[in-house]
């Protein structure tokens, strides 16, 4: 054992019992982080606006501040990027995460000297409780790779501004920076194919233990080295045990890539967002990511079949239960109030508090009143290909509200590594499945409302060439499970994809 690996052992020790302490006190925690926040942002222009000096409890903050998107947010956002302090939070942030909006244009999420701490920490804490748990350390002297934005940061008016995961690479601990792969040089390329092949090429011949990335894109660097070494990428990287993902949930990806390594690996969930760290996967055996209460963060849920009613329930942390679907509101020390990031959570535990993210609250289908969600459609598939050969590289689903003729269906393009031999045989299997995870979506089928969903096979790649023409290929896109119309669909149609 390697002096880095034995004081990793410890280290890991000492935060896992830190990390019980909050986790085990999760009421209290919430209520200690609730008015630090309220105290720290009392004279900006914000905390000014709302009365934060007259707000005593949760529930005074609930009646003063509204729940608001990035849209309602921006009156207050575009002063503080324009170079006013004291507007969201104390001071001026020191960095701008620079993320896509979908109705905005370019969003700029504000990360203060008090938040950004908590994204590093967040990370490394991940990793160190997985070596608390499995007691397997040797791979912190192997190489780590993971698959991001550029690190090159631009400024706007004193402020450096990049992608959160740019941003986040300039915080490599020094003991751990001869092991970061990529280099500078390749990490720093902007064409995402180009930087995809670079690094194949600087690290095909490396000891790569721990490889971190969305799983989509980090597929496609798979699928290099293996087009490049003619091997499993297990055969490869014979050290490598350790994916690290986020985004989007590794399940309908795992066959996949138990196909291209050649064996199966242990994997940690993280959930991160340029508006904070919110959790981690902290057990390898128990279902969903440990919610970070102690985090800088003060959270409300609104269970979302409520969401769009007018003034839903705002719970906080001791009133939330199992198995319901909430929408994540957050107020930050990067100073977001009653914040909408437009993610959907379900409690897995309530001891300690662990989360499963279950979609976006813009991303559902309810052309007909159904209301699927992503978690829905990812179970789905998942059912319908196990105890089969059957491999998916990627999907969505968009309804199909007017069909040449016969009922109106859900439309499931799938791009298939191993296509099923009976095509309708596997499209009822995944009607089945949906109608068990959806009551409503049942109800719609048995009434004749809806015929039984169809596929569109997408050829290879054909995902990667639909988002390279809407110029979002690369490390921090993500396709959407899911669209209530179909202009992603069209896409596809149109532009013969599909």
């Amino acid at each position: 054992m390697s002096l880095k690996s034995f004081g990793a052992k410890i280290f890991a020790a000492i935060i896992y019992r830190k990390v019980r302490k909050w986790a085990y006190r999760p009421i209290e925690t919430q209520q200690r982080v609730f008015k630090k926040l309220i105290a720290d942002a009392k004279n900006t222009e914000f905390g000014k606006d709302h009365d934060f000096k007259d707000i005593k409890s949760m529930a005074d903050f609930a009646r003063k501040v509204p729940v608001r998107d990035y849209e309602a947010l921006k009156v207050y956002v575009d002063r503080v990027v324009h170079g006013e302090e004291n507007v969201l939070w104390q001071g001026k942030p020191i960095y701008f995460a620079k993320t896509s909006g979908t109705t905005s244009g370019a969003k700029y999420i504000p990360i203060t000297k008090e938040s950004m701490p908590y994204h590093v920490e967040a990370a490394r804490n991940a990793i160190l409780l997985y070596i608390h748990e499995t007691g397997r350390a040797d791979f912190v002297d192997g190489k780590m790779i993971f698959l991001q934005g550029s690190p090159v940061l631009d400024e706007k008016n004193g402020v450096k501004l990049g992608r959160l995961s740019g941003i986040v690479a300039h915080y490599v601990p020094k003991y751990l920076q001869k092991n970061r792969m990529p280099s500078w040089e390749t990490n720093i390329i902007d064409d995402w194919e180009t930087k995809v092949d670079a690094i194949v090429e600087e690290t095909y011949n490396e000891n790569m233990a721990v490889i971190s990335g969305i799983p989509s894109w980090v597929q496609m660097y798979f699928e290099k080295l293996q087009q490049k070494e003619g091997k499993k990428v297990g055969d490869i990287f014979k050290n490598f045990n350790l994916f690290i993902y986020g985004g989007v949930n590794y399940e309908p990806y795992r066959s996949k890539f138990e196909s291209l390594i050649g064996r199966r690996v242990d994997s940690i969930e993280l959930f991160p967002a340029s508006e904070g760290f919110f959790a981690y996967q902290d057990q390898q055996n128990e279902k969903g990511m440990l919610l970070l209460l102690d985090g800088g963060i003060f959270y409300e849920f609104i269970k979302a079949d409520e969401f769009f009613t007018e003034n839903p329930h705002r719970y906080t942390i001791g009133e939330v239960e199992l198995n319901t679907n909430y929408v994540l509101i957050i107020s930050t020390n990067a100073g977001l109030w009653a914040y909408n990031i437009g993610d959907t959570v379900q409690f897995t535990s309530l001891k300690p508090y662990r989360v499963i993210v279950t979609g976006r609250i813009k991303h559902y289908i309810s052309a007909f009143g159904e209301h699927v969600i992503g978690k829905e459609v990812e179970a789905a598939l998942n059912e319908a290909m196990e105890g089969t050969d059957v491999s998916v590289n990627e999907f969505t689903v968009a309804p199909q509200v007017s069909p040449e003729s016969g009922l109106p269906y859900h439309e499931w393009f799938i791009e298939f590594e191993n296509e099923p031999a009976d095509m309708k045989a596997f499209e009822l299997k995944i009607d089945a499945a949906m109608r068990k995870q959806n009551v409503y979506y049942d109800d719609l089928i048995a009434g004749n409302v809806l015929r039984t969903l169809v596929v569109t096979k997408v050829p290879k790649n054909g995902f990667q060439e639909y988002m390279k023409s809407i110029g979002k290929l690369g490390g921090q896109n993500k396709l959407p499970r899911l669209s209530n119309d179909r202009k992603i669909a069209d896409v596809l149609v149109r532009s013969e994809i599909s």
